[in-house]
């Protein structure tokens, strides 16, 4: 079955996408990876979904219009790959309400029938909610991914994935796989890029920013002091918390004035030293790095001078690439939902059983599903040349 999996992420900036071909072999299913992409929004679009987003307020008349004209985008930007069997459509996150140590809620745009009726196939979506309802976090929905695919490495492997948040996956813990949102991997970082105009890319492209600023200790130990950081996982968070505006605050109880290279240098080793003393508790020897964080060196330097004897690398060595691995993802939630097998791990979202997650919107014709299969033991996942 060819699966067509679609991920905006938490940087808003566009829709990742990854076509897999999956068959099942025993209790190993195996994937390969024919085509991928990375459409951004129309820039009027971004900025009309950065406007909506919290803590800014809304209307549910622009709800509904960001609603359909990420669906729109999304249609688009399936109708690029080719012809697939089915998709899982993740949409875009816009609201994902957590109280305390409880996730209560989440809201993902981008109406799916848009796609269906463009692509003509079924498709599987708001694929969090279900895991939510039985009290779980909804997230990180990729550790399903990051424990079939780093079964058996050698000793205690992480999976760790760098997008607006950064979130890590231990399979091998006490209970069972855990998993859990760390805090801001690019959410801050981009932020401060916007603020002080620092990059016209919006982002700090290669870590360049970073790299030639220094370090300001005492906003740092500020930073860390966020009470997030100290909650038990498994734990989630996003742009509701970290945003423009708690940047906006932090900097305003800062008091001194902070040159943009320093911020930028600053907040990448927010993200290095929050992600580092969550690697290292949790006693890993090998981190598996995906993300468009994998991407910035000077990210992963700081990470790395935190954790001597760790072996740092990228998802590419397991048959993901960096860039497409939640994509990748979301067409593994896919495959798993229309042949009926759970794709949640209740240890590493808090839920209280696993879940067959998301809602199925027909294609041009009846709905047929697969037979139920028994679940995946491990992936093993291949790129096409």
């Amino acid at each position: 079955m060819n699966v067509l999996g679609m991920i905006s992420g938490t940087s808003h900036d566009g829709i990742d996408a990854a076509v897999v071909s999956f068959t099942l072999e025993g209790d190993v299913l195996h994937g390969d990876v024919t085509a991928t992409s990375s459409t951004p929004y129309e820039p009027r679009l971004r900025e009309r979904l950065r406007a909506a987003l919290p803590p800014a307020p809304t209307t549910l008349a622009e709800v509904c219009e960001l609603d359909t004209l990420i669906g729109q985008a999304f249609a688009a930007a399936a109708a690029g790959m080719g012809p697939v069997d089915a998709v899982c459509s993740h949409g875009q996150t816009v609201f994902h309400w957590v109280r305390g140590v409880h996730a209560l809620g989440t809201l993902q745009l981008g109406q799916p029938a848009w796609i269906a009726e463009r692509l003509g196939v079924p498709v599987v979506s708001d694929v969090r909610i279900r895991d939510i309802t039985a009290g779980g976090h909804g997230a990180p929905l990729v550790s399903y991914l990051d424990t079939l695919l780093l079964a058996g490495l050698p000793g205690r492997a992480a999976a760790l994935n760098l997008g607006g948040i950064a979130n890590v996956t231990v399979p091998d813990s006490a209970g069972g796989p855990l998993a859990w949102d760390i805090g801001p991997a690019n959410a801050l970082l981009d932020a401060a890029v916007l603020r002080t105009g620092a990059h016209p890319a919006g982002f700090d492209v290669d870590g360049a920013i970073a790299a030639r600023g220094h370090v300001d200790d005492n906003l740092l130990a500020a930073l860390l002091a966020e009470p997030y950081y100290a909650l038990p996982a498994p734990k989630s968070t996003g742009k509701e918390l970290f945003h423009d505006g708690y940047l906006g605050e932090a900097l305003a109880r800062h008091g001194r004035p902070v040159e943009p290279a320093d911020l930028i240098a600053t907040l990448t080793a927010l993200t290095a030293r929050t992600v580092a003393d969550a690697v290292a508790a949790a006693g890993v020897a090998t981190l598996v790095v995906s993300g468009g964080g994998a991407a910035n060196p000077t990210l992963l330097r700081m990470t790395a001078d935190r954790l001597p004897g760790v072996r740092i690398t990228r998802s590419d060595e397991l048959g993901a690439p960096a860039a497409d691995k939640e994509a990748i993802a979301f067409a593994l939630i896919g495959w798993q939902t229309l042949h009926g097998v759970p794709a949640t791990l209740p240890s590493a979202t808090g839920a209280t059983g696993a879940r067959v997650l998301g809602t199925i919107t027909p294609g041009a014709g009846p709905l047929r599903l697969p037979a139920p299969v028994a679940t995946p033991t491990a992936l093993r996942l291949t790129v096409a040349t």
